[in-house]
């Protein structure tokens, strides 16, 4: 099975929830199992919310794209920004590590991104924006 879609969406906080349902409906053609369907769903929270927050610290005025793909039994997701850019990425991604400490951010994207995808790798230039890829082999793919 081969399929792709791309999103693009204003970078507001109710279209993290747009963007986590999409992910699933998209890899739901897959046959994945709820608990599968569940990580995706996290995952991309996580990766939307870095990229509204952070990335464009919360202009609304700003683009996210998010473009998946399914080629056999995994399933690829990129969610990216335009925005500032991520300086150390080693910081960035150490547990509990947070550029806004004055907000309530536990600190925790990546891990979480990390633990509920089998892949991640994440691209940033500071000034150009962040793109952080996901993979996920979907155990249960017909």
């Amino acid at each position: 099975m081969h399929n792709s879609v791309k999103l693009q969406f204003l970078s507001v906080a109710g279209n993290e929830q747009f963007a986590r349902t999409t992910a699933a409906a998209f890899a739901s053609q897959m046959n994945p199992s709820v608990e599968e369907l569940s990580d995706i769903r996290t995952a991309v929270s996580e990766a939307v919310k870095n990229a509204i927050v952070h990335g464009y610290d919360c202009q609304p005025d700003k683009t996210v794209t998010m473009w998946m793909e399914i080629k056999d039994d995994i399933l690829e997701i990129v969610v990216s920004d335009t925005g500032r850019g991520i300086p150390d990425l080693a910081l960035a991604q150490k547990p509990f590590y947070t550029s806004k400490p004055g907000l309530e951010l536990s600190g925790v994207g990546f891990s979480v991104m990390h633990a509920f995808m089998d892949e991640v790798d994440v691209e940033s230039t500071c000034g150009v924006g962040t793109a952080v890829t996901m993979r996920k082999r979907i155990r249960h793919a017909s």
